[in-house]
């Protein structure tokens, strides 16, 4: 069984980051949601939300995604119940500094149990970030 992906972040990164990754894996889409946190979303209204679509996977454990750690997404998704009202769910992690070759190796693995994915997504982030040199210096035009 996969591990569901909850998306977390700044709008419209969430929803952006998704709609990338789904263009590399499109049999992915169920398990991957994104939430995007508007500048003057309430946050009441933000974490049940966001506890909502945790629980569209109630088998199933849950890696949530966010942005930046200590910004307001990050912060809602870690006050956001993570446990159904009647019965526990499967456990979730919250990893912060979500990128798209982070988000892209985490699909890939995604059948994987959770605490083999959250090392595959932190290796796969890290990884995913390089200095490259220019392909060649501009040449000036006459």
């Amino acid at each position: 069984m996969n591990v569901g992906i909850l998306l977390v972040a700044h709008a419209p990164l969430a929803s952006a980051l998704r709609s990338c990754a789904l263009h590399v894996f499109p049999d992915a889409a169920p398990d991957i949601l994104a939430m995007d946190i508007g500048p003057n979303d309430p946050a009441d209204g933000s974490c049940q939300a966001i506890a909502a679509m945790r629980a569209h996977w109630p088998d199933q454990e849950c890696l949530v995604l966010v942005d930046v750690a200590g910004a307001t997404p990050c912060n809602l998704a870690r006050q956001a119940p993570m446990s159904g009202p009647d019965a526990p769910l499967p456990p979730a992690v919250l990893l912060a500094g979500v990128n798209l070759p982070m988000l892209l190796r985490v699909l890939n693995y995604r059948h994987e149990p959770l605490n083999t994915l959250v090392a595959r997504a932190l290796a796969g982030g890290t990884q995913g970030m390089l200095q490259l040199a220019l392909s060649a210096e501009p040449q000036p035009t006459t």
